[in-house]
């Protein structure tokens, strides 16, 4: 997991051409005025998902992996908290491969991404999404998913 400032993209550059290409488009994009939805940038090797939602209440959320993407999350506007922890420190529940999507229970640590924050989270990297840093609130996310 890396948590950063998308003004410091560029020192994440070198891990892949894929992670490369996902956060200069998230760093050249005016994501204030990008519609809700999806959008391909190479296929289903690298595509965004641009979401608006309430955050919500710590005892609502729910802790997920992927297999087949890593994460790259970016708040646009707004504040959450995201929790992360690494999936040798919590219980898999079963994995629905046509999602992408693995469940998990246990508990992890938090942290608060503000605009301008992005997380990168890679197939070991549990995260728990949305969750209000104090009272709910609308936030503007940015997901890049980027094939592994």
């Amino acid at each position: 997991m890396i948590i950063d400032q998308l003004s410091n993209a560029s020192f994440y550059f070198n891990l892949s051409a894929r992670i490369a290409a996902a956060l200069r488009h998230l760093q050249q994009t005016d994501w204030s005025s990008a519609a809700l939805g999806r959008y391909a940038l190479d296929g289903d090797n690298l595509f965004v998902l641009v979401q608006q939602y309430d955050t919500k209440p710590r005892e609502k959320g729910f802790w997920e992996a992927h297999r087949k993407y890593m994460d790259v999350q970016y708040v646009h506007a707004g504040v959450e908290w995201m929790g992360y922890a690494n999936l040798a420190h919590l219980q898999a529940g079963e994995y629905d491969e046509s999602k992408d999507f693995l469940p998990l229970h246990g508990e992890g640590e938090f942290f608060q991404m503000r605009a301008g924050t992005f997380m990168l989270l890679a197939p070991q990297d549990a995260h728990m999404p949305g969750i209000a840093f104090g009272a709910p609130a609308s936030v503007k996310k940015v997901v890049v998913k980027v094939a592994v």
